[in-house]
Order: structure tokens, then C-alpha cells, then sequence
């Protein structure tokens, strides 16, 4: 990976650079039995039109907040990339009255609509389908408005990496700490760099599950193999998904 790359979207273009095809996030749902890949150039793609809409769809702007109350899914690594790629401040699991924008889902439907601003549902469903009829009251649906948006993204001012990128769990990142702090956790979870994979089954509502399911893999030139409901998993399954997927190391 680039070493003068300073913020998460600097990480995944450095990262589609070198190689596009390879994959980044792989995840699974232990209680539906879902499976999901992204390339490096898929997950890009999506960013890159998740960003679209904050900025065109929302007019989001740098130092805005956004709630993202959304469990460990790909949809969330996505939303994460997408928001250090327009310069808002990635809220996760954060009280939505005090957010800008709310990303919600579900479960986290009510507690959403104490935002005053605009809002997104995300139904996580399978291949990220829309919801059926519609989306619950108050929300949006993200599955419908973001294909409509552009496959390549360009803020419209240049983000600042010593501005606020992250919150979680009660603490604040720039985004050039994030990177730094990424880059730090590879090492002690086992990503030793480019091929290294990691399967996690933490939850994204802490830094070590932010770092594990999405950011040291990304900082490394790894990718992740994401699991949601693992303790749903059978330990014969867990055995035969590390060998399958070329696990090198674990985070649970």
C-alpha cells in the first residue's frame, strides 16, 4: 500500500490500483445463510455511488454528521468508505439527534427518526435488496436511489485528513489517525500484508471491530471475511469457511 495514503479513500484507491480484482470484503449471515463477495472494484463501485448520493442526493458537506446505525455488513464497510471519501463524519451507532443524516437498519428504525434530517433505511437483506412494499415511514430506501447515481466520485472540495472522520464507541478520529491506528492493528491481528485475510465475527460498535472487520485489512492490502451471527455458526462450519476462504488469521 501506499505509505502517503492519509485517509480511508486514499487506502481504497491505493488499493484498486494495485490490484482491482482481488477480493476486499467477504461477508456472511450465519442466520440466513447469505453470502456475499466485493472485489476491490465492486466495493469501490460502490462507494463511489454511495458518495454520489450523499453529496448530490443529501448535499452532505464536509464536517456533516451521519448516524450509522447498522450491525457489521458489508453495506456498513461500504457506508464508512463513502463517507471519509466526501469528508462527513462517520457516527456509528451515535444518537441521531444529533446527527445530520441518519443510515439505519433494522431494528434501529424508531430510534432513527429522532433525526431531523433526511434518512436512509437499509433493508440488509440479501444482495441488498429494496424493501417490499416500501421502506418504513420517515425513510428512504437506499437500495432504490443509490444505482441511480454516478460510478466514479470526486468531492467537490478536497478532504481534510486532520478533520474529524470517525466516531465510535465515544471516541473521535481524524481520518489520518484512523489510518495510522489501522496500520498499527495490522500487525497484532495477524495481517502481515498483501494476501493476508482475515475472518471477523466482531461487531462494529467498537474500534477493534471497526479496525478488524474493514480498516487494518484495507491498510494492509488484505481483505476481510466478515461474519455476521457467527455464534449462530457451528464449529465445524467456522472450521470448514477458514480453509475454504484461505483465512490466515482470526478476530472473534
Amino acid at each position: 500500500m501506499n505509505a502517503t495514503d492519509r485517509t480511508p479513500a486514499d487506502l481504497l484507491r491505493s488499493a484498486l490500483a494495485a490490484d482491482p480484482a482481488r477480493p476486499l470484503v467477504t461477508f456472511y449471515d450465519d442466520a440466513t445463510g447469505e453470502r456475499v463477495e466485493l472485489s476491490v472494484a465492486t466495493f469501490a463501485n460502490w462507494v463511489a455511488k454511495t458518495a454520489n448520493l450523499l453529496q448530490d442526493g443529501l448535499s452532505a458537506e464536509p464536517g456533516d454528521r451521519v448516524a450509522l446505525l447498522l450491525p457489521a455488513h458489508w453495506q456498513a464497510a461500504v457506508w464508512l468508505v463513502a463517507c471519509s471519501s466526501v469528508g462527513v463524519v462517520a457516527d456509528v451507532a451515535g444518537d441521531p439527534a444529533r446527527a445530520d443524516f441518519v443510515v439505519a437498519g433494522p431494528g434501529r428504525f424508531e430510534a432513527g427518526l429522532a433525526c431531523r434530517g433526511e434518512r436512509y433505511a437499509l433493508s440488509l437483506a440479501p444482495l441488498g435488496r429494496r424493501f417490499v412494499p416500501a421502506p418504513p415511514d420517515g425513510y428512504a430506501d437506499y437500495a432504490v436511489d443509490v444505482p441511480t447515481h454516478g460510478d466514479r466520485f470526486a468531492p467537490y472540495a478536497p478532504v481534510d485528513p486532520e478533520a474529524p472522520a470517525l466516531i465510535v464507541a465515544g471516541a473521535e478520529y481524524t481520518s489520518a489517525e484512523l489510518v495510522e491506528r489501522a496500520r498499527a492493528d495490522a500487525p497484532v491481528l495477524g495481517l502481515t500484508g498483501p494476501g493476508s485475510r482475515l475472518l471477523s465475527g466482531l461487531p462494529y460498535d467498537t474500534w477493534e471491530g471497526l479496525s478488524a472487520g474493514l480498516y487494518a485489512p484495507l491498510a494492509t492490502g488484505g481483505s476481510v471475511v466478515l461474519c455476521r451471527n457467527l455464534d449462530q455458526a457451528s464449529e465445524e462450519t467456522l472450521t470448514r469457511r477458514i480453509d475454504s476462504e484461505r483465512v490466515t488469521t482470526t478476530a472473534w
